[in-house]
């Protein structure tokens, strides 16, 4: 068993990483001008290329794959040569990033040529003051690296500042004492930092976790209900076989199983939601914890997924039952005497769950991170309309982040249906 998990450990560490650089590349060809998607139409390129450096769009697609997996707080620390830390502010709750200059938590700006440090006070705010800075020469211009406001490491070069164009709520401001040279700050995808999300402009983690707190509920509360009732009625079919009981039964998963969710839930809303008006037709949330204060958000998404789930999963459960039930060891127990019940309980139970193991396996997988239909139909705020949303606006830092997390959830499933056979069948053993 040991050597099973070791093995299960390399290989996921393996997967993780190809899948990790094939997912990094192909949404980096596949996503276009994202500084166009961010800015619009009527944007300048030179507006364009400003907003590309400072988000470190401009670097190799290598060198952001490196700084998205292990961070870029490394090499930004060799260039500014004072070590970084990091804070929080108090009034939108996120991660800063600081330079500790002789234990004085410092940030800089440039204005009117003249640069100003920014010393961070014990209440969260700032006082500038000048900063004559440790200029170096470098092919003959002097260059100051330090942190700004926007949590990046930037170059400026003495006398010669860039034009940089900001984006604000009311369009774009632009600037002339600008850096040439922007590295966003980061502590990269193992550290638990996948990047600034490119929608919303805030950190991935701080909207990706909350997202998928609530699709877990979701997925939760449907597991607990589809798996147990889907294992009764395929078990209770596989044991009337050929009766009306499994004919109904047969019947009805069959079409639950065959109508698309899209079908389902618009009908659910259509019945439950517009017509009787006895639950929400859509998941409208006005708090964080809006799942439970008011639970029947999760009804009608729930519902839905039942009806999808239930039939796929009684099916594949009353075929193995019906496999079982009609081996020899069955027959043998049954002509000896032994009471039915106590045949099916204690005998072809648990080796008919065999196969429905793998298939409930996979559908936790599904759950978590394939309910993007059922999301999107009742504006449930999970992670499969936070992929979708993503996705369309080409975010690749929010749909890496996410996409990686159900990777991981479904490798994690999978080492747990393989831990889930040996209870099962105690006569398989890994090696």
């Amino acid at each position: 068993m040991a050597r099973f998990l070791i093995r299960s450990l390399v290989s996921t560490i393996v997967t993780m990483l190809l899948v990790s650089i094939s997912l990094f590349f192909l949404l980096e060809v596949g996503s276009g001008d994202i500084a166009l998607k961010i800015l619009g139409v009527f944007s300048t390129e030179e507006q364009r290329a400003s907003y590309r450096a400072q988000l470190g769009l401009n670097e190799p697609a290598w060198q952001r794959y490196i700084d998205w997996l292990i961070g870029s707080d490394l090499r930004a620390r060799r260039r500014v040569g004072f070590p970084f830390a990091r804070t929080i502010n108090p009034t939108t709750k996120e991660e800063e990033w600081w330079a500790d200059v002789n234990g004085q938590l410092t940030r800089w700006k440039m204005e009117n040529g003249e640069l100003f440090a920014l010393v961070r006070q014990p209440d969260g705010t700032a006082i500038a003051q000048p900063y004559p800075g440790d200029w170096k020469l470098e092919e003959g211009r002097e260059i100051f690296w330090g942190v700004d406001t926007k949590n990046n490491a930037v170059k400026w070069v003495r006398g010669q500042g860039t034009r940089v164009y900001e984006r604000t709520m009311t369009g774009f401001r632009e600037y002339q004492d600008g850096p040439v040279e922007f590295l966003p700050l980061r502590r990269g995808l193992l550290r638990g930092d996948p990047g600034i999300s490119l929608l919303t402009g805030r950190p991935v983690a701080v909207t990706l976790f909350p997202r998928l707190k609530n699709t877990l509920t979701l997925a939760g509360v449907a597991f607990l209900i589809v798996m147990p009732l889907a294992l009764f009625l395929g078990i209770l079919a596989g044991v009337n076989e050929g009766k009306p009981l499994d004919r109904i039964i047969s019947i009805t998963s069959l079409g639950a199983t065959a109508t698309p969710e899209f079908v389902t839930g618009i009908f659910l809303i259509l019945i439950f939601g517009i017509w009787l008006k006895v639950l929400p037709a859509v998941a409208v949330f006005l708090k964080p914890d809006a799942i439970f204060s008011d639970p029947k958000l999760l009804a009608l998404p729930v519902m839905t997924l039942t009806a999808v789930e239930l039939g796929y999963v009684a099916r594949m459960t009353r075929a193995s039952m019906v496999e079982v039930m009609d081996s020899a060891y069955i027959r043998t127990a049954i002509l000896k005497g032994m009471p039915f019940g106590r045949v099916v309980l204690r005998h072809a139970i648990r080796n008919a769950l065999m196969a429905p193991i793998t298939i409930i396996m996979l559908h936790v997988n599904w759950l978590i991170g394939g309910v993007v239909v059922v999301e999107v139909i009742f504006g449930f705020p999970g992670l499969g309309k936070y992929i979708y949303d993503a996705a369309i606006f080409g975010d690749f830092y929010s749909v890496e982040a996410a996409a990686m997390l159900t990777v991981v959830i479904a490798i994690a499933t999978r080492l747990i249906g393989d831990l889930a056979y040996t209870f099962l069948n105690p006569r398989i053993r890994y090696a």
